[in-house]
């Protein structure tokens, strides 16, 4: 699990910020419904963010993050990858998503991301982000090879390389990105590799793509949590980096 069932994400809340938020079903291409959640600052945004979550679908830390980007001017709808084997109702915590995960493909994730970003631009934002956490962050990076019209795609200890089902990842693909990208990954992640990192930057790099690839040292996987609270530096420096990369490409 990439975070606890009842954390935050470690962001100032904005007090008296004034945002929207509501509950919405989406329809992708494929006809697929799917539950997301939609935030926006008063007045009329100009940004917008699509976060992809990890591998719990859409979960209260995703909509509160969401809340998070309002506040400070930027749209964003999260959204849930399951419509199409559960659904697109709410669920609790008692969710056995794996075996969920386990049904979705590059494909359906990335028609879902297109009807969130199609969401965005339904209200005139007028550029669009991609943000991702884990199975997110992987699926957030390859979203620049969607065909979305990304302006940037952000991705938070993504797995760069060839997925554990033989599919080509972002570092195997990155002649194929149309976006600039950040990745902002884990020096104490069990699962990716000191060596995974550097191969995508190299990939990158080779390929010609606007990128910075951050390494948090001694951080874990799933850093982004205020219950960690050893790991706040990493968090609030990674934060400053997402509004930042968001700023110069926007």
């Amino acid at each position: 699990m990439c975070f606890e069932l009842d954390s935050v994400p470690p962001i100032p809340v904005i007090r008296g910020a004034a945002v929207s938020h509501e509950d919405v079903v989406l329809e992708a291409r494929d006809g697929n419904r799917l539950a997301a959640f939609a935030a926006a600052p008063d007045g009329h945004a100009e940004v917008g963010v699509v976060i992809l979550p990890d591998v719990r679908g859409l979960y209260r830390f995703y909509e509160e993050l969401a809340l998070r980007f309002a506040e400070r001017g930027i749209a964003a709808v999260a959204f849930d990858y399951f419509g199409r084997t559960a659904g697109a109702a709410k669920r609790d915590d008692d969710f056995e998503y794996m075996e969920h995960v386990e049904q979705t493909t590059p494909e359906g994730v990335q028609a879902d991301v297109a009807a969130a970003a199609d969401y965005h631009r339904s209200k005139a934002v007028r550029t669009v982000f991609t943000v991702g956490f884990c199975f997110g962050g992987r699926n957030s990076w390859l979203a620049a090879a969607g065909g979305h019209g990304l302006a940037g795609a952000i991705g938070f200890y993504g797995r760069p390389g060839v997925g554990s089902n033989g599919a080509p990842g972002p570092a195997q693909r990155a002649s194929e990105l149309e976006a600039p990208i950040l990745a902002l990954q884990a020096g104490a992640d069990q699962n990716i590799t000191a060596e995974d990192n550097a191969a995508f930057d190299e990939a990158l790099t080779a390929a010609g793509v606007e990128h910075e690839v951050v390494t948090y040292d001694g951080a874990p996987h799933s850093f982004f949590d205020r219950k960690q609270e050893d790991f706040g530096a990493a968090s609030a420096d990674a934060w400053t980096k997402v509004l930042a990369f968001i700023e110069a490409h926007s």
